[in-house]
């Protein structure tokens, strides 16, 4: 059975417009509402990899009519701004004099990403674990053991937060952040028809 999806990717990011370096988590958060209030019909399962699981928490909560689950792969709630705060007091006071933070990555061609300080300030005001999550409906959270971005610990964190008692957390033991090998792939698709029909069968 054919099941219609929107995938979209965020401004200044991937295919769409925009310029990286003046988006912030809530420009980003506003693409994902705009998404579901204008592209997408009916209800939704939003799947949110690393950043995106950050933002499909805030979606759920700002449109708790329209998303009926989530499924988030190496989800980042909070990332950038827990690796900030663990940084050495020196490093960060440097940072904010330069205005910019060079974080190393193997996913840049260059070997880092520049983001900007005022990012960072900006992302604050979109934690979420500070404090119960209010998300009420059907939570899965992938995560690979090998993730060296995001530590998988994290989504036993947002499990804990997360209102919903409906919240499973799924471990792949030498899974990286990315989970795209063929298995992790096969695991989400498994853990989309599941909720599909977990919810077909609720709504009927």
């Amino acid at each position: 059975m054919f099941f219609p999806f929107s995938r979209f990717d965020l401004s200044g990011v991937g295919n769409s417009d925009g310029n990286l370096q003046e988006c912030t988590v809530g420009k980003w958060r506003k693409d994902v509402l705009s998404i579901i209030d204008d592209v997408a019909e009916g209800p939704q399962i939003l799947v949110g990899s690393s950043l995106g699981g950050w933002l499909m928490f805030h979606a759920a909560i700002a449109r708790p009519q329209k998303v009926v689950a989530l499924i988030g792969i190496a989800t980042a709630v909070d990332g950038l701004v827990t690796q900030f705060n663990q940084l050495p007091v020196e490093v960060k006071k440097e940072i904010e004099m330069k205005g910019m933070w060079d974080m190393p990555s193997k996913y840049s061609e260059e070997g880092i990403y520049h983001i900007q300080y005022s990012f960072i300030k900006e992302a604050e005001h979109h934690c979420l674990l500070h404090s119960p999550i209010p998300v009420n409906c059907p939570v899965r959270l992938l995560h690979g053991m090998k993730d060296d971005v995001i530590p998988w610990h994290t989504s036993i964190q947002v499990a804990d937060r997360v209102v919903s008692t409906d919240v499973d957390v799924i471990l792949r033991k030498h899974s990286d952040h990315r989970m795209k090998e063929k298995a992790d792939i096969q695991l989400l698709v498994y853990t989309i028809d599941d909720l599909i029909d977990k919810l077909s069968t609720i709504v009927n």
